[in-house]
């Protein structure tokens, strides 16, 4: 402790009441009796995170420095600040948090794999923040603890504490998330979200995995009996989360992973899923998670019987559970895996053109995943029938720090050095768009996931889709031959051309941006049109 006390001093910190790893009983106890918690029907701790209830990717910045600069996608995802802003903004933190009567400092690992795993300090003021982070890091044992010694990368959560936009024009909120590569640090301020640590340690991750040849992933994971690794990328909504718990497979996890010439590991020690929704019949795994140890962010509960309404999103849009990998009974600790056997991308396509699955030669993959494409139903109640097409670059764009086609490439050239098989799923709609069609039934899906992972699929004879040049396997066990074929489920052949047509154009039209950088292999690899 001693020891830590001295590492503290060193950033700044002067607390004089500091607890450090403490457990998730003591954590439950401060949250009650400090932050307005409360314990569920089922043991969880139910917490808010106040205004904001999702994370801010726009109110990300990162230090600009010569040593990394080069490395960086600069734009939209990853946007400018100088090092000079980053310290005002750092000592604001600093600043604050000293103010604090208590603070919560947690220490654990990003990544299963020792060679590869950062050392993570946290440093916050909220007791479920410091769960959360217990519960999201990959958590030491007594002894790692001892000999923990300077952490590699350390967050300040000071989520309380407004940035100032005054400060330099490059800040263009209250909420500003901070990060400089070089020094190691994240400063968070004006967002109690507690999203914003995760995802601020992916994003380090991001930046350093290229740097010693090893991909990093948003992406969930599952293992067979065989020891056949899959990986399934998908934005939300896709069922990335529902597939990836199979109480056939053994879990790996839901959401970030690293692919190096071992074999995967896991970035996290817990699940941060969400609850909208949340059902023991369509995902028990997860509902059952839900109990003593787990964080339950922005849900809505009765006070008297403390029974959570997972249907209500009246706190917020997307509320979520953040509890350890053990808690789902098939997962498989420590999280590591052998070279992936299939890599599928999972897309909700609500205009009702894809296929419900399709094989994906080692370009066409590496296109699919720049593309990163899923749709939205469209809304009848904003006035908006046509569903919205949403391209998210390697299904993650939001926490990517190199070039999407770095990461593409990286994936590419995997696939083709251990044999990796890859599928793009349409988990949307079928026989016209959403308000005309119908969703495809899940149990399809998990019948074509099955089947992937039986190698059913493999070899069988397939037919190439005009439109989008894709291979489209003419069977599959369990599921109905007529669905195969998109245009086959339309009433009118004609609208069905028409709308796929319509994507194929999307696709270009997002492509564009990348395609330079892509080169001609992937850019053809697209769809034809």
């Amino acid at each position: 402790m001693l020891e830590t006390k001295k590492q503290l001093e060193s950033l700044g910190i002067t607390v004089r009441r500091i607890l450090r790893n403490p457990t998730p009983a003591q954590l439950y106890e401060h949250s009650i009796l400090y932050e307005h918690g409360a314990v569920t029907a089922t043991g969880a701790l139910a917490t808010s995170s106040g205004e904001k209830t999702g994370h801010s990717p726009k109110d990300k910045r990162i230090v600009a420095h010569p040593q990394s600069s080069g490395d960086i996608w600069w734009g939209e995802v990853n946007m400018k600040i100088d090092e000079d802003t980053f310290m005002l903004n750092r000592q604001r933190a600093v600043d604050y948090l000293n103010t604090r009567d208590l603070l919560y400092v947690v220490d654990g690992y990003a990544g299963w794999d020792p060679k590869y795993r950062l050392k993570v300090r946290v440093i916050c003021e909220r007791a479920y923040h410091a769960l959360f982070v217990h519960n999201m890091l990959v958590r030491p044992s007594i002894a790692d603890l001892a000999a923990f010694g300077e952490p590699d990368y350390v967050i300040y959560s000071a989520g309380k504490f407004p940035a100032d936009p005054e400060v330099s024009p490059s800040i263009g909120s209250r909420t500003s998330v901070n990060m400089s590569f070089e020094r190691g640090e994240c400063v968070i301020l004006g967002t109690q979200y507690a999203g914003e640590m995760k995802k601020g340690v992916f994003t380090m991750m991001n930046y350093l995995m290229p740097r010693q040849g090893v991909l990093s992933m948003h992406c969930s994971a599952n293992e067979g009996e065989r020891g056949d690794v899959t990986l399934l990328f998908g934005l939300s909504e896709t069922g990335k989360t529902a597939l990836a718990t199979d109480p056939k497979r053994m879990f790996i996890g839901d959401d970030e992973h690293c692919w190096t010439d071992e074999g995967i590991f896991n970035v996290e020690g817990g699940c941060y899923a969400k609850s909208i929704h949340l059902s023991a019949d369509h995902q028990p795994e997860c509902f059952d998670a839900i109990r003593f140890g787990t964080v339950l962010e922005n849900a809505v509960y009765d006070d008297r019987t403390r029974q959570v309404d997972y249907r209500d999103a009246s706190l917020a849009e997307h509320p979520r559970a953040a509890y350890p990998l053990e808690f789902i009974p098939n997962a498989k600790v420590p999280s590591l895996g052998g070279h992936p056997k299939n890599i599928i991308f999972l897309t909700c396509d609500a205009f009702g053109v894809l296929p419900p699955v399709s094989r994906l030669a080692p370009a066409q993959a590496a296109y699919y995943f720049i593309s990163g494409y899923t749709a939205k139903a469209g809304d009848m109640e904003a006035g908006s029938v046509e569903p919205a097409p949403c391209c998210s670059a390697c299904f993650g764009a939001e926490f990517l720090v190199w070039h999407p086609i770095q990461y593409a490439q990286m994936l590419a050239e995997r696939m083709r050095r251990h044999g990796s098989r890859a599928w793009l799923l349409n988990t949307g709609w079928s026989g016209g768009p959403s308000g005309a069609g119908r969703r495809l039934p899940m149990e399809y899906t998990r019948a074509v996931v099955d089947a992937i992972h039986a190698g059913a699929l493999d070899d069988c004879p397939a037919a190439i889709d005009p439109h989008f040049g894709l291979e489209v396997p003419t069977a599959c066990p369990g599921v109905p031959p007529e669905l195969l074929a998109p245009k086959q489920t339309w009433p009118d052949p004609e609208a069905y051309d028409r709308e796929a047509k319509k994507l194929c154009e999307r696709f270009q039209k997002n492509f564009a941006k990348y395609e330079v950088a892509a080169g001609r292999e992937i850019r053809d690899a697209g769809p034809k049109g």
